[in-house]
């Protein structure tokens, strides 16, 4: 008994062509930066604009007890606006779910014998 054997050609190498990036001249420029005509410096007392925090409008601050830290709190105001926000929106959300639970709850044997009469008139007439 014979065992059948392939002869299979000899393998063929393919260079591969090699593509280069592709690259871009970018576009560049010096800002010129042109100072106003009546520039004028400023007198001020040494030691006082830097060593101050600007103040935010609409907050204030507040003594944390034990430390010599502040730490900046909204008005009472902004406090209460955000508040009632939240409340209301929570409130608004958990009674549209609960009614549109019940009202799924409702319809569902309406629509389940709504159904069957179609789908029975459609058998009937075919």
């Amino acid at each position: 008994m014979e065992i059948p054997t392939i002869v299979l050609p000899p393998v063929e190498t393919i260079e591969t062509i090699s593509i280069p990036l592709p690259t871009a001249d970018v576009p560049s420029y010096i800002p010129m930066v042109v100072p106003p005509s009546d520039l004028q410096a400023e007198e001020e007392p040494e030691g006082t604009a830097s060593e101050k925090e600007p103040e935010s409008p609409g907050m204030r601050k507040i003594d944390i007890p034990f430390t010599d830290k502040q730490m900046p709190v909204p008005e009472n105001e902004i406090l209460v606006t955000a508040t009632t926000t939240a409340v209301v929106s929570v409130a608004a959300t958990l009674t549209a779910t609960a009614a549109f639970k019940y009202v799924v709850t409702a319809m569902k044997p309406i629509l389940k014998t709504g159904w069957k009469k179609i789908s029975q008139s459609k058998k009937k007439v075919s």
